[in-house]
């Protein structure tokens, strides 16, 4: 689809027009022409939108569909139809399927039901056989088949031994190695955030220790074996200590932050409402604001929604016995302009790719058009209305957001909200 791209505000750092207010004309799927009125003898489809801003594709690194095998919650097509219409044009999925997505043959499906859309899926595959923690999956065969990472998805690998090997074994083929880390044992029957909200709720507290001593640990293994090292969705202050500490030793480690972390605290928990019980849980106020100050100096390299559909089945129910977890997507952009100015946010939104190894595509002529379309004006409230995805599990529902996602323009196909 040919399209023009009217008066619109490029933020990519890695482009010269970076901050200029300009036309962009796209035919065949490559940038042929940027500058101010340009000419449309192409018949292109003019897309004119009020403050439009492009930016290069999002990538999110951790988003869960459901399919195979929990449909009801989400299925691949429709999450990555959500995905396109949140601005995003590649997404890393998560392996916790069912089948689990521990095999070559499993990697091959996915794709196949990914293939042809605007937003492009990158399979990441488990990192044990059947994210059990045992065994090492078959990590070269899925490479070869098209995943990107390995890791089990919200589960620790309390067999220290084993990640040492795994670090080892996939240096072989450049793998990168995501860690989720949260030791089970100090973790105990903890639901909730171990603090003062905890505490006046009478929820049974997880303390950040459970989250740092696997940090810890995994970045001693890490300096022992060598590789590449992700650890997802950290979500204390010590934690961005440890990893500002090893990147100053020039480990290979790289590490994401949850939007919902960054701008939500344990104190949303006072109903016991269940959609914000996450994992890790909603901390305090000194722990997102070091967040927010790992995110502005670097020592955090990107955000993720960390999304993730349960059905209501999962979610309305006893706070202790619900299932950790909220969608994301659709809110990410509107509640990150929030807390953070516009050009970390998409600096956070697209740095992703270097350490997953996906193609960049920086908003020159010749390039891909590989563009989120977005704007920074408006305040409003996320309700159900606003809701893509078939599961309805958004902890952010009532949310202050800032600016709105248009959609993407990425693999020859615009996709805008209606």
């Amino acid at each position: 689809m040919n399209v023009i791209l009217k008066n619109a505000t490029i933020i990519d750092t890695e482009s010269p027009y970076h901050n200029q207010k300009t036309d962009l004309k796209i035919i065949d799927g490559i940038i042929r022409n940027i500058g101010p009125n340009l000419s449309n003898e192409e018949n292109a489809t003019v897309i004119e939108f009020d403050n439009l801003h492009v930016s290069q594709g999002w990538f999110d690194s951790s988003v869960s569909l459901g399919e195979p095998g929990f449909e009801e919650r989400e299925t691949i097509a429709n999450g990555l139809n959500v995905a396109a219409k949140s601005g995003f044009t590649n997404i890393a999925l998560q392996p916790n399927s069912a089948p689990v997505v521990d095999n070559q043959t499993e990697v091959n499906f996915v794709l196949y039901k990914a293939k042809d859309t605007a937003t492009q899926l990158h399979p990441i595959g488990a990192l044990t056989k059947n994210s059990e923690g045992n065994d090492l999956a078959e990590l070269f065969d899925m490479t070869n088949a098209g995943a990107i990472a390995f890791g089990d998805y919200n589960k620790s690998l309390d067999n220290a031994n084993l990640l040492k090997i795994g670090l080892q074994y996939a240096q072989d083929f450049n793998g990168l190695i995501i860690t989720y880390c949260q030791d089970e044992k100090i973790k105990g029957n903890g639901v909730v955030n171990e603090g003062i909200a905890g505490t006046r709720l009478g929820l049974k507290g997880i303390p950040a220790l459970a989250e740092e001593i696997h940090v810890a640990r995994n970045l001693f293994l890490l300096e022992y074996t060598g590789g590449k090292l992700h650890i997802p969705t950290i979500s204390t202050a010590k934690s961005v200590s440890l990893i500002r500490e090893a990147k100053a030793k020039g480990l290979q480690v790289s590490c994401s932050v949850a939007v919902h972390h960054l701008v939500m605290t344990d104190e949303k928990l006072s109903g016991f409402d269940t959609r914000y019980k996450v994992t890790p849980p909603l901390r305090d106020e000194k722990e997102r604001q070091a967040l927010i100050a790992g995110v502005i100096d670097g020592t955090i390299d990107m955000i993720t929604t960390d999304h993730n559909p349960l059905d209501i089945e999962h979610k309305k129910m006893e706070f202790d016995n619900a299932k950790n977890g909220t969608i994301g997507l659709e809110s990410a952009f509107g509640a990150l302009l929030t807390v953070l100015p516009v050009d970390v946010i998409i600096t956070k939104l697209t740095a992703g790719k270097n350490t997953f190894g996906i193609e960049k595509h920086p908003i020159k002529e010749g390039h891909k058009a590989s563009l989120s379309l977005f704007t920074t004006e408006g305040n409003w409230e996320f309700t159900k209305e606003n809701i893509l995805s078939k599961s309805k599990n958004s902890a952010f529902l009532g949310q202050p957001m800032k600016g709105k996602v248009y959609g993407i323009y990425n693999n020859e196909k615009l996709i805008v909200k209606e």
